[in-house]
């Protein structure tokens, strides 16, 4: 039988079990957090990125669910610095063309800040700069490519949380914890 986790990985954390950076300053990782052994992340998750990583022991559903051919959506939540502009939107539901090649579009909307957990450390906030929250649902997962998207229509991105991938989303999940999907 297939294993799903869910798990909602903080902020500074690898999307990996193990930290082969530098010595003597050890990141925390998933094995911090998720003790099953077998399970291997489907997809990655950006250590300065936070939200749901789904783990599985299936290597066929681990392809499917991270595999761009296989348009699987991926919804963030992301705090970007200035005001979005319709035009702005208009731009990420058409897509961008980034230097790795045009993105597919997106769905995009504005949103009410959502009420999630507090980030450690927290976002820092400029008096002088506003910020909005938007929600972006792609179907593609190119390195660090929500961020990328936002940058380049003029919203530089100050917080990311992938809230769901496919069927499975963060609801009712603390940051750190995991459960059985």
């Amino acid at each position: 039988m297939t294993r799903i986790i869910l798990f909602n990985k903080p902020f500074d954390v690898l999307s990996q079990f193990t930290d082969k950076g530098t010595e003597g300053s050890p990141r925390r990782t998933l094995s911090d957090f998720v003790k099953v052994p077998g399970v291997y992340p489907a997809g990655r998750l950006d250590r300065d990125s936070e939200g749901l990583l789904v783990l599985t022991d299936n290597g066929k559903l681990q392809a499917r669910i991270s595999n761009p051919k296989f348009r699987s959506p991926k919804t963030y939540l992301a705090q970007v610095e200035g005001t979005p502009t319709d035009a702005q939107l208009d731009q990420l539901r058409k897509g961008v063309t980034l230097k790795d090649g045009a993105t597919r579009p997106a769905e995009v909307a504005r949103i009410d800040p959502p009420d999630l957990w507090e980030r450690v450390p927290p976002v820092r906030f400029r008096k002088t700069v506003p910020d909005a929250w938007i929600k972006l649902t792609i179907t593609e997962g190119r390195n660090r490519q929500v961020r990328r998207m936002t940058a380049h229509v003029g919203l530089p991105c100050l917080r990311l949380v992938r809230w769901s991938v496919g069927e499975w989303s963060l609801d009712g999940l603390a940051s750190g914890a995991w459960r059985d999907a």
